[in-house]
């Protein structure tokens, strides 16, 4: 898709658009011949309103005033994307932010979207809501190039399905015929891996307890400007938060034990995000206790907390687990620069490191020519792998695994369960935030619902379903969810707290 974005020259072959066959030496000619493409990281800029983002390269279309407006909101009500142009960035949910980007690409007249993994960061009613606005760029006549590893979906929303294993073609399938189990044995040759648990590791041994958490909006978050539109509640909720006084973690309280893997689910942008970094020290906590295999943490910082047991698998591994321009063998270093095999004595041994480097591409299959290429060269999937791969090889008592298989081909995906199942089996205790619901489910030992930054229910893994779990991360139900969603018990309203927003 980068070759056919423009991104990068072929070494052979060709490429036709309506007939003609073309060469491109940027994106620029890309999209001069009506391809547009969606990545799977955005590539938006946070600080900038929605209509600022779409404009931004493309001023000389429609200028950056009451044109370009008038232009964003033809294309947003043509195909039912619902953009408010004056929303900052920063203040959108993943699903707002995707339908910035496809109309950013419609904006610059594409007739070919390429959408890499678009549903990775999505709930299952905004998977639907995705869909339908795909429909409508076909009955518009667009052509879309959906590229996803999930199967059920592809064969879902697809009308021709081909099918690329290791940078070649195997086959072309379908979606009226075809199955999933076809489908998987074509991209890896055999079933598709199950991330299912089925034994129980769990002890009674509390790895890490969280007490009271407690984490109020900073005081840099301004007002809203009179020209934002109202956003959804998940999406307003940090920006709400600093007006209203409304806390971004409320009270959070839980225990992983040894060999448990506790899966937190929730629309993102609910407080997931300022977890983690409460966890880690990235962040101080107004209120609350964090206990780390008995010792009291909350004050340590990062470096001490890492020294002492925490493992981390970042939900955006470009932003926070990778020098993209730096050779593996130091992104290998990365976040354990003070333990071996990467420092003795206080001194790096960089030696070490790079040997230890070669033993974690060959153990966790990182497919690359050598450890002193730069991360960026890698797939998405093999950058993964490193950074499991990294975080494994300290023996973690405690893995933070923020949406650890995200945007990943099957192979690695695979593998990375596999890496998390053998240490739980060990005794690892894990935290699972993942917006894979099937992932959420299946590796989980105990889940819990996040909204607005309260945990608000919780449920059994073995019987509730990712559409039961979409709705209660909407807020739509608290307390102990059933697998038919119809018997609610110890909703959030038996301690008298439930606030309107959250009862709506």
């Amino acid at each position: 898709m980068k070759i056919l974005y423009g991104m990068q020259k072929p070494d052979e072959g060709t490429i036709a658009v309506d007939g003609e066959q073309v060469s491109f030496a940027n994106p620029g000619d890309a999209i001069a011949r009506g391809i547009g493409m969606v990545h799977q990281h955005f590539m938006l800029a946070d600080n900038l309103t929605v209509l600022e983002n779409v404009v931004l390269g493309g001023e000389k279309l429609y200028g950056i005033g009451g044109k370009a407006r008038k232009k964003i909101m033809e294309i947003s009500d043509a195909y039912g994307l619902g953009i408010r142009p004056d929303a900052l960035v920063e203040e959108l949910g993943v699903a707002d932010r995707q339908r910035v980007e496809i109309l950013k690409v419609l904006y610059r007249g594409a007739r070919t979207l390429i959408l890499d993994e678009p549903t990775a960061v999505l709930v299952p009613q905004e998977v639907d809501a995705l869909f339908d606005n795909l429909r409508e760029l076909k009955a518009e006549g667009l052509t879309v190039i959906f590229i996803s590893h999930k199967l059920g979906e592809v064969l879902k929303v697809a009308d021709d399905i081909t099918v690329i294993r290791r940078g070649t073609t195997v086959g072309t399938a379908d979606p009226r015929t075809a199955t999933t189990k076809q489908l998987a044995e074509l991209m890896v040759g055999s079933e598709l891996p199950s991330p299912e648990t089925r034994e129980s590791t769990v002890t009674a041994v509390a790895m890490l307890t969280v007490e009271g958490l407690t984490l109020a909006a900073a005081d840099a978050v301004a007002a809203e400007p009179e020209t934002m539109g109202r956003t959804a509640p998940e999406d307003s909720y940090i920006r709400e938060s600093a007006e209203a006084g409304r806390l971004l973690l409320d009270d959070v309280t839980f225990t992983i034990h040894k060999g448990e893997v506790l899966g937190i689910a929730g629309v993102e942008g609910n407080g997931q995000t300022e977890l983690i970094e409460a966890l880690m020290g990235m962040s101080a906590a107004d209120a609350g206790v964090i206990t780390l295999d008995g010792r009291d943490i909350t004050k340590e910082p990062v470096r001490k907390r890492r020294e002492g047991g925490i493992g981390y698998i970042p939900e955006d591994r470009h932003r926070h687990g990778l020098l993209l321009e730096s050779s593996l063998w130091e992104n290998r270093i990365l976040g354990h620069v003070t333990e071996t095999p990467n420092s003795k004595r206080g001194v790096l041994d960089l030696k070490a490191a790079r040997k230890d480097t070669e033993r974690i591409v060959r153990e966790y299959d990182v497919r690359t020519p050598g450890i002193d290429v730069t991360a960026a060269s890698l797939s998405g999937g093999n950058q993964q792998k490193l950074i499991v791969g990294r975080e494994m090889s300290h023996n973690p008592k405690f893995l933070i695994a923020a949406h650890p298989t995200r945007g990943v081909d099957v192979g690695a995906q695979a593998q990375i369960w596999d890496a998390i199942r053998d240490a739980r089996r060990e005794g690892l205790a894990v935290l699972l935030i993942s917006a894979d619901l099937d992932e959420l489910i299946g590796l989980s030992d105990t889940l819990r619902v996040i909204y607005r930054g309260r945990l608000v229910a919780d449920a059994d893994p073995a019987t509730i379903t990712p559409e039961e779990l979409g709705t209660a991360m909407t807020g739509a139900a608290t307390g102990h969810l059933e697998a038919n969603n119809d018997h609610v018990e110890g909703s959030a309203a038996a301690d008298g707290e439930t606030t309107e927003d959250e009862a709506r």
